[in-house]
């Protein structure tokens, strides 16, 4: 089984939990807020026999053609067998969706992965001035770490930080001035403060923020969010040493509250691996396809060019794809790290990852010529919508598949799918290490989860799939949309 990829929705907002203590992940020997002392230089790329990215594209797609074939060799029997039940065709179908398309994406991924070898960042002569965005409403018991890890950065250019209240009814406003106050800026980096009457949507308030913003370099950080304290340095340097026409560039945002219960355990694991894996594949291919509003950088006038962020349910991906679909590029930063709440409870998920769903949707429909756009990204467009049966069959077929072999029917899950482990595990273990060097070199420790790693593997997609299809089906029929996770 495992955990098809896929690529990260608008950013969580879930409710408050207890407060983040980012010890969790430091190692013992490293100062919480170092000084600018302790700034190191970024890693220079190991010296190996380079390959153009095409030529990685072509090694990584046959490699995934290659395993897709072997496994419909393997799953000939298996096609006869339940064609006799429900029909060749549709059978064909249904192992195309449990089978073949999902080892097609774990090979082309784990191939992917195995030959990055992207341009390494540099510190840079002269730090460009930013500005950061923070939105919040109802962030009372979270905005005060957000202003404290904002307050903390190393960045050595000139940022001013835009907390962006969106007519918040708790005490956010004031719980803001007093971390101001407790934890007061660096240098030449300042607070400001803008509050509006009235709740009128958070892409508004961005927008509001985005026309206010002085500086040509923009970045959104959610209200609930602690961004360790060289992140934002780290995604300037890799915007200014990605290709020409990158117009924004995704940090890498992980779970600060996996401890919680169970659930967050999981989400622990789909942060650090599965979308954390999947944004540095489409970046390596010049072409992430969300820069998700949780933590990201924009390039100002880019962004206000496609009408900055639209008003609907995922207006971080619709506001992406609309880079893309200028022929724009959009990069990630791998180690420009942002730990954010994940939903606590199983009914917050659901509508999380419903929204997400619903935003893809929206971002098909809105920029639907992506899916012909001629460059190497437009395999992720359709591999994108390919998730759509994938999340139907998984939903109506192999799920119920599990529950008749339990009884000894083995019609859609017997011995013949256990073939797709080998490829997951090969997978798991590829990003596995890759994440656990980047964090070694962040001073940062992988915390151990062995039962949350367990549950992610062989329980998350049980619970997510149908979660995705209700949100497909609720965005197709048009109900009403709201944020939903608060």
């Amino acid at each position: 089984m495992g955990v098809t990829p896929r690529s990260h929705g608008p950013e969580p907002r879930p409710v408050p939990v207890p407060e983040f203590d980012p010890s969790d992940y430091f190692s013992p020997s490293t100062p919480s807020a170092p000084g600018l002392e302790h700034i190191a230089a970024p890693p220079v790329a190991s010296r190996r026999i380079y390959l153009p990215v095409p030529v990685k594209y072509a090694l990584a797609v046959l490699l995934g053609i290659a395993w897709a074939a072997f496994s419909v060799w393997l799953s000939l029997p298996w096609v006869d067998s339940l064609g006799r039940i429900i029909g060749r065709p549709a059978a064909w179908f249904v192992i195309a969706f449990i089978a073949y398309v999902p080892g097609f994406m774990n090979a082309f991924l784990a191939t992917t992965i195995l030959l990055d070898r992207r341009p390494a960042r540099r510190l840079l002569d002269h730090y460009p001035p930013l500005t950061i965005l923070v939105a919040c409403y109802n962030e009372a018991d979270a905005i005060a770490d957000t202003v404290r890890s904002l307050a903390g950065q190393d960045y050595l250019g000139e940022c001013e930080i835009l907390i962006l209240d969106d007519g918040s009814s708790d005490d956010t406003v004031a719980q803001v001035h007093a971390a101001i106050a407790r934890f007061p800026a660096r240098r030449n980096h300042r607070f400001h403060v803008v509050t509006h009457e009235r709740n009128r949507g958070k892409a508004s308030v961005l927008n509001d923020g985005l026309a206010r913003a002085q500086h040509a370099i923009v970045l959104t950080v959610d209200a609930d969010c602690w961004v360790y304290e060289d992140a934002v340095r780290h995604l300037v340097e890799r915007y200014m040493a990605d290709p020409p026409g990158t117009r924004a560039v995704a940090g890498c945002v992980l779970a600060r509250n996996s401890r919680f219960n169970w659930l967050t355990r999981m989400q622990e694991w789909d942060y650090f691996h599965g979308i954390a894996a999947v944004k540095r594949m489409q970046s390596m291919y010049h072409g992430t396809l969300v820069a998700q509003g949780a933590f990201s950088l924009y390039d100002r006038d880019t962004l206000r060019e496609v009408g900055g962020w639209p008003q609907c349910v995922g207006e971080d991906i619709v506001a992406s794809w609309a880079l893309l679909a200028r022929g724009y590029r959009i990069g990630y930063c791998e180690d420009a790290i942002a730990f954010t709440h994940v939903p606590v409870k199983l009914a917050q998920f659901a509508r999380q990852r419903q929204r997400w769903s619903r935003g893809l949707i929206e971002a098909f429909l809105t920029h639907p010529g992506l899916l012909v756009k001629p460059r190497m990204t437009v395999l992720f467009i359709w591999w994108n919508l390919l998730f759509l049966p994938l999340d139907l069959v998984y939903t109506f077929a192999f799920i119920p598949g599990l529950v008749l072999a339990l009884f000894g029917i083995y019609w859609l899950a017997g011995p013949m799918t256990l073939l797709v482990l080998p490829l997951a595990v090969l997978w798991n273990m590829v990003i596995f290490r890759v994440q656990h060097r980047m964090f070694k070199r962040q001073d940062l420790n992988v915390r151990r989860n062995t039962a949350g790693f367990v549950l992610y593997v062989f329980v998350y997609t049980m619970l997510l799939q149908p979660i995705c299809v209700w949100g497909y089906a609720t965005e197709l029929l048009g109900v009403r949309k709201r944020w939903g996770t608060k």
